[in-house]
């Protein structure tokens, strides 16, 4: 009862922030775009920071920007976005256009000289990652903080995982993650190629950068790759579930399994087209770890890690780590088992050292976000911007394997 209170608590305290005063010298954000992720995202992680506001929003149908900005209490409406950048009050801007447009105003907003906390995926694909992470003007002494916004990797859920695993004994680790048919449409951004959409580049992006996390490294290749493309009469080039495998140093092994679309894997009869209703899982296996002990000689002890994270992408939510000791005795000769337990630990984390269980982790990368531009060491935990470059350089190649263009930002805003 006690779990579930507090599982209610945290989500409604989430929800509904109380709002705190503003110091004087706050960020003053702007909103490209009058979108649906910037409540979750930025909105409402601002009302419980005192030194962010959000100050300005600009949309392609104005009409559509003064609602927004009604609705959510934004007190300036621009004409359009470079009217925003071009506005001296604003500080910085938040950026959650469709994947085409990012690599274009991002840009942009760095010319204007405006910090910049770009929704992922960053762009569309590797080539464009170089063009805007190695930009010259963020060499720059005092230059502009760009930073892509893989929020989950700052929410000390998932510090704690990272804390919990062996990087360089890990052999095989797995992530998935399913969005229930019918919350995806097919009309929309997501679905569209000239847009940059996609699954594993607006989905499986996620489930890519645990792999890069967890490995502490980035793949030698890409061994297999497939996907399930959207129902005929959509664009063709989208992807609607992907799968990939890559291969990393000594032999260990990557995999995804990703779906924005799912229905079915219910064991009942007459379900194979009802929406998935799945958490995230993230499993990592260790190989076998020979534990010295007072055995006879002809025999050999053995631990075996499995490091299992639910809700991973979104642990703010909910989240459990399980930590599985699995304990093998065998003879040594034939290898019969002797003896076998296993030790289990639950593992959640939802405060970390210096944030409030409350926090999303959206919140705890807004923190990160205003320590970086006021030149606070905050708690060192960042996505550079060769980690962006990176990270769509494993997209490209999964996409080149699994015989689908990549995507680019030819699109014209």
């Amino acid at each position: 009862m006690f779990g579930l209170a507090s599982f209610i608590r945290r989500n409604y305290q989430a929800s509904y922030p109380k709002e705190v005063p503003k110091h004087g010298t706050a960020i003053r954000f702007g909103l490209l775009g009058a979108t649906d992720i910037a409540p979750l995202a930025l909105i409402t992680p601002a009302k419980t920071h005192p030194d962010v506001i959000i100050a300005a929003i600009a949309a392609r149908d104005r009409k559509k920007a003064a609602a927004y900005a009604k609705k959510y209490k934004i007190p300036i409406v621009h004409p359009n976005y470079q009217a925003l950048l071009d506005d001296p009050a604003i500080d910085a801007v938040y950026i959650a256009l469709p994947n085409a447009y990012h690599l274009e105003w991002a840009t942009k907003a760095l010319e204007a000289g405006k910090h910049v906390l770009l929704e992922k995926p960053s762009v569309a694909n590797a080539q464009e990652a170089a063009t805007l992470f190695r930009n010259p003007l963020l060499s720059k002494p005092n230059s502009p903080v760009l930073l892509e916004a893989m929020h989950f990797r700052f929410h000390p859920a998932w510090q704690k995982l990272l804390s919990l695993i062996d990087q360089e004994s890990i052999f095989e680790a797995h992530s998935t993650q399913h969005a229930p048919k019918g919350l995806v449409p097919l009309y929309g951004n997501v679905c569209k190629f000239k847009l940059a959409g996609g699954c594993l580049l607006w989905f499986g992006t996620f489930n890519v950068a645990s792999l890069r996390q967890v490995f502490g490294a980035e793949p030698v290749e890409c061994s297999d790759a497939s996907c399930d493309r959207v129902p005929p009469g959509n664009d063709q080039e989208i992807d609607r579930a992907f799968s990939a495998t890559w291969r990393f140093i000594n032999g260990a092994v990557g995999s995804i399994e990703v779906d924005m679309m799912a229905d079915g894997g219910y064991s009942w009869p007459l379900t194979s087209e009802i929406p998935t209703i799945a958490l995230p899982k993230l499993t990592i296996k260790h190989r076998d770890v020979v534990v010295e002990g007072d055995l006879p000689s002809d025999q050999e002890h053995t631990v075996t890690k499995t490091v299992t994270m639910w809700a991973w992408s979104f642990p703010f939510f909910y989240h459990r780590i399980d930590v599985e000791n699995k304990h093998v005795v065998r003879t040594r000769l034939d290898g019969k088992t002797v003896k076998e337990w296993s030790e289990i630990a639950y593992v959640k984390d939802y405060a970390g050292d210096s944030g409030v269980d409350s926090w999303t982790s959206y919140r705890f990368q807004l923190e990160e976000f205003v320590a970086k531009i006021r030149s606070k060491p905050g708690t060192g935990v960042w996505v550079e911007g060769e980690d962006s470059i990176s990270q769509m350089k494993m997209i490209d190649i999964a996409y080149t394997k699994a015989g689908l263009p990549l995507r680019s930002s030819s699109a014209k805003s």
